[in-house]
């Protein structure tokens, strides 16, 4: 299967990045390489950029994309939390840009073998790095309901979370879990349809594995305070979220780094001697506009924020 992911508020990205005057760019989630290829593009001609993923068919596809760059494409299969390490081994001290891109592609969504999506059969794997050893199917059949439950109602926002995790619980007495088809036909049972404009409850589970599996937002935490450390004074940071748990860690984020002050406000004077050490480019943040919702709808729950290292 072909690796197809269309990068999202590409133009956007671009804008509020500024790659012309970018000499070292990270994209610490670099997928099929479309948001790399067109931030070297941008980029002085001597620019570099290193690209990074967990998963082996992104880099290959990110590989062939980012060819006629030549040495000025790097590529590292890890987790962007350890961005300061694949940057080192490049001998950059300091980076000018650094973009993660947290949803999953389409590949990934496309691709029944990888077990991402409910509406097609497949094994329960999810994992982002396939040489890890736990996949979903490991936590439905080893975890507690309260934990299963835990994970649904936090990372999914399920509000029918216990239900749910009693009833993967009970079916695994039974037999184990495998198939995605399985779990999505009994969460339909047990949590029904959605009211007209809501998520399918099998989408909220679904993604609430997926975060589990890989320890997205662990690794979101750590990534933002490595891309922190990495950037230069005046080097920007450029974050696109695809639901509101990590937006709103990148929101928090960014409003903490940015404050001067954590007094309480009743202090007559500052006792913390707390510096900000973020400026936010986007007070709140940048959406898809008509002509790309027109052309790609993935793109409706897109949410970009950027900020500038003081």
């Amino acid at each position: 299967m072909t690796f197809e992911h269309q990068p999202v508020l590409l133009q956007e990205v671009l804008d509020l990045l500024e790659p012309a005057c970018c000499h070292h760019i990270v994209d610490g989630t670099v997928g099929g390489g479309g948001h790399a290829a067109a931030l070297l593009a941008a980029a002085p001609a001597d620019a570099e950029l290193l690209g990074l993923d967990r998963d082996d068919a992104a880099l290959a596809a990110a590989a062939v994309r980012l060819a006629p760059f030549g040495q000025r494409a790097h590529l590292a299969r890890c987790r962007y939390s350890r961005l300061e390490d694949a940057a080192d081994e490049l001998g950059w001290e300091h980076v000018d840009a650094v973009l993660l891109d947290i949803g999953i592609s389409s590949h990934q969504i496309d691709s029944a073998a990888r077990g991402f999506a409910h509406r097609l059969d497949g094994p329960l794997d999810m994992r982002m790095d396939r040489r890890e050893r736990t996949t979903a199917a490991t936590l439905l059949n080893q975890a507690s309901a309260e934990e299963l439950e835990r994970i649904f109602r936090t990372f999914g926002e399920e509000p029918r979370a216990r239900q749910v995790a009693r009833a993967v619980v009970e079916r695994r007495a039974e037999r184990p879990w495998e198939r995605t088809g399985e779990l999505a036909e009994l969460v339909l049972r047990v949590a029904g349809r959605p009211h007209e404009r809501g998520l399918p409850a099998a989408t909220r589970v679904f993604q609430a594995l997926r975060i589990a599996v890989n320890g997205e937002l662990d690794e979101l935490a750590a990534g933002l305070r490595a891309a922190l450390e990495l950037l230069r004074p005046g080097g920007r940071l450029a974050v696109i979220c695809f639901h509101s748990l990590e937006d709103r860690m990148v929101k928090e984020f960014f409003r903490e780094q940015a404050a001067p002050c954590v007094c309480p406000p009743d202090f007559p004077i500052c006792a913390c001697g707390r510096v900000a050490t973020l400026r936010q480019v986007t007070r709140k943040p940048v959406t898809a506009g008509a002509a790309e919702l027109d052309v790609n709808r993935r793109a409706a729950s897109a949410k970009l924020r950027v900020a500038e290292k003081l």
